[in-house]
């Protein structure tokens, strides 16, 4: 995060204003990718007149960034008028989408309405990689063929590549894509659980070798190879004062049916825009209430832990894990392969030896 971002996003944080909101607008996809956390039926969905309202109320709390996503959000045929009227309303908009139904018009309606960016999930260079992750035949040529032509018309484009057990060796080449097409490029090592709290998919995680050469490659993280079994920075108490995440505290997740979660890796219910106005939710939810209430030092495993000045420790994993005051194993796994040293968490579920999860 630039620096101006940090200090725009502290101070939406002082003031109590929900500055990014993520909106999927359809769990419907074309798509079935094997480490999707969503369903995919429509049980359902907000219409485009409460979208409408709701994004007006939105406004009128302060939101700026907003994220469409899905599902697959471009199943939706009343996507562009929904764009148009979050534009209207002056959102910076991010579109979330597998892709592989924008041609030409449907670029060129992107470029118009003046959306930011287009994230585009990319999970090999190899076709047959890819498209056994997404279980649709062709979908790699349709996704790079629509990136191609968004970056044509001058659009920003992000490949964003989930490293999983099936294409763990393919990230450097999805790299070398996105570089060739003139793409940004995000690498993500961390497989969700089901939003139902299903934690099967865990089982997609790559070995704890292959997370370690991740987390070294300075192409990916940032990792040092020098640095391996380095001890972590000791804890500051502005670490300790610290918020875990902006998760519930200038950011929030709505649903295709209108539940308010902190995030959507962050399955808290914390009320329904079809129940109560989008600012009465975020104002006065207790559940968001006891998410704003917690820091760094209220966590009670992880704030004596040696890596908690440093670590990626995500709530909403920690909440579906069991509690969202205790630990991430996820992260508890990546900070052990940053530095070699098992956190607290680690050394008691066991997983502080050997080489596999």
């Amino acid at each position: 995060m630039s620096t101006l971002a940090q200090s725009i996003n502290e101070k939406a944080v002082r003031l109590g204003i929900p500055l990014s909101v993520h909106l999927d607008v359809t769990y419907r996809c074309n798509e079935r990718c094997v480490h999707c956390y969503l369903d995919h039926d429509d049980n359902g969905e907000l219409t485009f007149d409460e979208i409408h309202d709701l994004l007006q109320q939105m406004a009128d709390a302060g939101v700026f960034y907003l994220t469409l996503s899905g599902g697959e959000p471009l199943l939706r045929n009343d996507l562009f008028a929904i764009i148009r009227r979050a534009r209207e309303l002056t959102f910076s908009v991010k579109l979330k989408t597998n892709a592989i139904l924008i041609k030409e018009k449907e670029a060129a309606l992107i470029r118009d309405l003046g959306v930011e960016r287009v994230q585009i999930s990319i999970y090999s260079h190899r076709p047959e990689v890819h498209d056994a992750i997404t279980k649709v035949q062709g979908s790699l040529d349709r996704s790079l063929a629509a990136i191609r032509f968004l970056e044509s018309q001058g659009l920003k484009v992000t490949m964003a590549h989930v490293i999983m057990s099936q294409n763990r060796f393919d990230y450097s080449g999805v790299q070398a894509l996105a570089a060739e097409l003139g793409a940004e490029c995000t690498i993500d090592p961390t497989i969700t659980p089901h939003i139902n709290g299903d934690r099967g998919l865990l089982k997609l995680n790559m070995s704890r070798e292959n997370l370690r050469d991740v987390m070294h490659d300075p192409t990916v993280l940032g990792g040092d190879p020098a640095k391996f079994c380095a001890p972590p920075l000791p804890a500051t108490d502005d670490d300790l004062d610290a918020l875990p995440c902006s998760a519930g505290n200038s950011a929030c997740y709505i649903s295709p049916y209108g539940d308010v979660f902190p995030c959507v890796q962050f399955p808290l219910p914390s009320g329904n825009i079809r129940e109560q106005k989008f600012i009465d939710v975020w104002k006065d939810s207790p559940q968001l209430k006891e998410v704003r209430s917690i820091r760094m030092r209220d966590l009670p495993v992880c704030s004596g832990c040696a890596h908690v000045a440093g670590c990626s420790r995500c709530p909403g994993l920690a909440y579906m894990e069991g509690s969202m005051r205790g630990p991430s194993t996820a992260d508890c796994e990546k900070s052990y392969a940053k530095t070699g040293i098992p956190s607290p968490n680690m050394i008691r579920l066991g997983l502080a030896g050997g080489s596999g999860r």
